[in-house]
């Protein structure tokens, strides 16, 4: 009697004697009396080996437990990056970036790869029965610290780092004065860290753009005469003249939902602190803009994300779209007829200074309620 696993191939001396029943069991009938070779065989499991013996007119008994094959894990991730499967070392990936982790028990296995500069993969990885399974890990770069600072000796602003992240994009929990194109709240990956400008574009970073490309500046607003104040945040620009300032500044419009990653500086809030210690608006910016900078700073060190003026992203706008945006770096819908703008003006009544409301501007208009805040992987040389 051979009890062993279902429909497993059962041999005496490498002769072939049957299957074992849906129960697991199996009776070889009238062995001769003597030592015997038994085998018990299922594709995936480890093959079973005993030698038995015979005697006359008695039943022998057998348990062939058959148990899984160890199964294997093939990598490909940086040449040199270190690999651990459940918090033990299994090796360094060679110089092209590949190591097999042999002999891995079926089952599930936590799987971390690290590498210096790289910010650390961890993946729960399957491994089936005498199976190899296979996983690409890009190790990302860490980049800067997040929330360092340098100068863009371009346009001479100072741009902020801001790390790869998960957040809740859309109406802030709590907030009742959210609109139905800021629902639903739906979480956003941003995979890949960003340089933004710690403020609002100025006057004084505006008039280099336009003196090395040969182009005026906009008209001035009353409140700033002659674009006399350089500390002010540019206005009047269209679409186009943001993003083109931008691209010289060797930078580009953040996405609508890099700027509110950015601009909620890991504050889940409606807003990053009260309204009169944040942000320029209707209530207290007697009428016009302010020097940027004089505002308390966000979670990340930017000022004015909130108030001031408006900032063009470069998403098209579509009411809709958080219906069915994708979770990981949205891009905004293919078209449209409108850009976004975040971030509330001078102008703005306190429900709107939010950083989860959205606005949106014909690209070609202009207005001096509008600036804008560049953003990208590179800012400077």
């Amino acid at each position: 009697m051979v009890e062993t696993s279902p429909d497993a191939e059962v041999y005496l001396d490498d002769q072939y004697t049957g299957r074992a029943s849906p129960e697991g069991r199996l009776v070889i009938g009238d062995p001769k009396p003597g030592e015997h070779n038994l085998r018990v065989y299922f594709a995936g499991k480890k093959e079973f080996q005993q030698k038995i013996t015979v005697v006359a007119g008695k039943e022998v008994k057998i348990v062939a437990t058959l148990a899984n094959l160890s199964g294997s894990i093939l990598l490909k991730t940086t040449p040199g990056a270190e690999v651990s499967l459940d918090n033990s070392s299994r090796g360094v990936a060679d110089a092209s970036g590949q190591l097999t982790v042999s002999e891995v028990a079926t089952g599930l296995h936590a799987l971390r790869i690290a590498a210096r500069g790289k910010k650390d993969f961890s993946q729960t990885v399957d491994v089936s029965s005498g199976q190899e399974s296979r996983v690409e890990a890009a190790l990302l770069d860490l980049g800067p610290a997040a929330g360092s600072v340098r100068e863009n000796p371009r346009d001479g602003l100072k741009y902020v780092w801001i790390p790869p992240g998960t957040f809740m994009m859309g109406c802030s929990p709590g907030d009742n004065e959210c609109e139905k194109d800021e629902k639903p709240s739906h979480q956003v990956t941003i995979s890949k860290g960003f340089w933004i400008g710690q403020t609002e574009v100025t006057v004084g970073a505006f008039k280099r753009f336009a003196a090395a490309t040969e182009r005026p500046m906009p008209d001035a607003p009353r409140f700033n005469k002659g674009w006399a104040n350089d500390r002010m945040p540019i206005v009047n620009v269209t679409w186009n003249d943001a993003h083109d300032f931008c691209a010289w500044a060797g930078a580009r419009l953040p996405t609508e939902a890099e700027w509110e990653y950015a601009a909620r500086g890991e504050s889940t809030e409606a807003r990053y602190g009260s309204i009169d210690e944040v942000a320029w608006y209707s209530v207290n910016s007697g009428g016009q803009t302010h020097p940027v900078g004089e505002k308390r700073a966000n979670g990340f060190g930017l000022h004015d994300v909130l108030g001031n003026v408006w900032e063009w992203v470069n998403d098209w706008y579509d009411q809709n779209y958080y219906q069915n945006s994708p979770s990981q770096d949205p891009s905004g819908p293919t078209g449209g007829q409108q850009r976004v703008l975040r971030g509330g003006a001078w102008v703005s009544v306190p429900w709107v200074v939010r950083v989860s409301f959205r606005s949106s501007y014909n690209p070609a208009n202009r207005n001096y309620i509008n600036g804008v805040r560049c953003g990208g992987e590179v800012a400077g040389p």
